[in-house]
């Protein structure tokens, strides 16, 4: 016959616990506690609090940022879940010396820190650079798309949302006019849908007064192109955006890179997909972090600066040559022009027309020649646009009414000339042309590919490792907090993996 061991739930069982023990060195959780209890600067927060005279004792910032920080670690990013870990968890009962907060309290002091979290994760990049974590020569930039607490059921423009309203409106009147009808008969079974008639129309009508309320209250959304933008009722902030899994309504989280050790300089979740004209408020971002733990203004000039195709756009590569990076940021065709990738079946060379790579420029005369040599002239004098130089240069019709090459070359079939026109920078170059030429150099060729070394990882840790897969408040500004949260625990582990713990 089997035997097993006996036990008896009515039995007690004492076990002595030292909170300190539980936090080791050389663990995430004993440097994210030494670092808030020595290196950060809280009292940051003192001034949410009016406390001094009346009123009960708040929670202290450090135990809940210590908790927060430590939650977003282990994946747990709901208040409810951290509320639980703090009950139920003996390393969440350490770090909050086992006060145990309830999921209000974490949830507002996550949604109220916009004010502090800056200078917090400027405190964590200045122990960065005091443990030396920063290389300072190289860096690299991208963002994922992350979606956020808002459906993109309630997104499209002005006249969307007043027809989505209008379809709304017309679903209650309909199911009106059949409860009327309902009412009529004394059918047991068609009260109880009378019922149930009642409850969808009541939820319709809310549904209506929330996009009738939106839509007073607000205008349409205009994108950098004069054109507009699509709108949110949930989070007007957020954006569709288009990634490998499909479309999401959320936020790019963007982050700068140094290549070092893989600290992120500044973080950002800006509420666009499109990375056309992301480059300039990440940048400047950084700067003024790296000013504040005591670099100088011109520290990114001559430093190497490397992002994917998604960002060669005539603003951010105005904004690389304003601060003087040594940029490389590749064009969407630069693998098509690579002989590397030429056996690929992706990127096989395929029949089509001259590009504008396929004319010489001649400096000389200020003129661009066609691969049948002839000649393209400036069509007029270089102009102002958008506060950008635009200069445009068109061939002659006698050149390419009689040319063999007009098929590979002209747009159309009835197009009489070959014209383009390109954003130049202040000496007048075509910047776009100029950076394809970088790439293509066997400098270029070696520099670009280390961007996803850089890079890549880091949002693999927040994504992956951490399982930040979603933002769970609405607006830019709560988003920008959570998002800043994330870049600080990645900076923190690398202080743990590197640096003094």
């Amino acid at each position: 016959m089997a035997k097993y061991k006996k036990y008896d739930y009515s039995q007690s069982l004492l076990i002595p616990v030292s909170l300190e023990d539980q936090l080791m060195p050389g663990t995430l959780e004993f440097a994210i506690h030494t670092l808030v209890e020595r290196r950060m600067d809280m009292s940051v927060f003192d001034v949410k609090y009016q406390n001094d005279e009346t009123g009960r004792r708040a929670y202290d910032p450090k135990v809940l940022l210590k908790v927060i920080l430590i939650a977003y670690s282990r994946g747990l990013i709901s208040s409810r879940q951290i509320e639980r870990a703090c009950c139920e968890n003996v390393t969440f009962m350490a770090m909050s010396c086992n006060q145990r907060p309830d999921h209000s309290t974490i949830a507002s002091f996550v949604s109220s820190m916009k004010d502090q979290i800056k200078p917090l994760f400027r405190d964590i990049l200045l122990v960065c650079e005091q443990e030396q974590l920063l290389g300072g020569t190289f860096f690299a930039i991208d963002g994922c798309k992350i979606s956020s607490n808002a459906s993109k059921e309630w997104s499209g423009k002005i006249e969307d949302l007043k027809k989505k309203k209008e379809k709304i409106e017309c679903k209650i009147k309909s199911l009106v006019e059949d409860h009327i009808e309902v009412d009529k008969t004394e059918d047991t079974v068609e009260e109880q849908m009378s019922t149930s008639r009642e409850k969808q129309i009541k939820r319709l009508q809310q549904q209506a007064d929330k996009v009738e309320k939106w839509l007073t209250e607000h205008d349409k959304k205009i994108g950098s192109n004069g054109k507009e933008l699509q709108s949110n009722v949930t989070d007007n902030d957020s954006a569709k955006m288009h990634t490998s899994h499909g479309t999401v309504q959320g936020y790019n989280g963007q982050a700068i890179v140094d290549s070092k050790h893989q600290v992120i300089v500044h973080g950002e979740a800006i509420g666009k997909g499109p990375d056309n004209d992301n480059l300039p408020p990440v940048i400047d971002g950084a700067k003024e972090n790296l000013q504040n733990i005591g670099k100088a203004k011109d520290y990114f000039e001559g430093k190497v600066l490397t992002a994917d195709s998604s960002y060669h756009s005539i603003p951010n590569l105005n904004k690389c040559h304003e601060e003087k990076l040594d940029a490389y940021i590749p064009d969407n065709k630069f693998r098509n022009r690579d002989e590397r990738f030429s056996s690929r079946v992706g990127y096989r060379p395929r029949s089509k027309k001259f590009s504008f790579a396929d004319f010489q420029y001649d400096r000389d005369q200020d003129q661009y020649i066609c691969p049948n040599g002839k000649r393209l002239k400036k069509n007029t004098k270089p102009r102002q646009y958008k506060g950008k130089l635009l200069k445009s240069y068109v061939s002659k019709e006698t050149d390419c009414g009689p040319c063999q090459l007009r098929a590979k070359c002209l747009r159309y079939k009835d197009a009489k000339r070959r014209h383009f026109t390109y954003y130049a920078d202040a000496s007048g170059n075509n910047i776009s042309q100029a950076m394809v030429k970088k790439i293509e150099t066997e400098k270029g060729r070696k520099i670009y590919p280390q961007r996803i070394a850089i890079v890549e990882p880091v949002f693999a840790n927040i994504r992956v490792q951490k399982r930040m897969d979603k933002f769970n408040l609405r607006g830019k500004i709560k988003v920008n907090i959570q998002w800043l949260l994330y870049c600080m625990i990645h900076n923190i582990e690398k202080i743990a993996n590197y640096g003094f713990a």
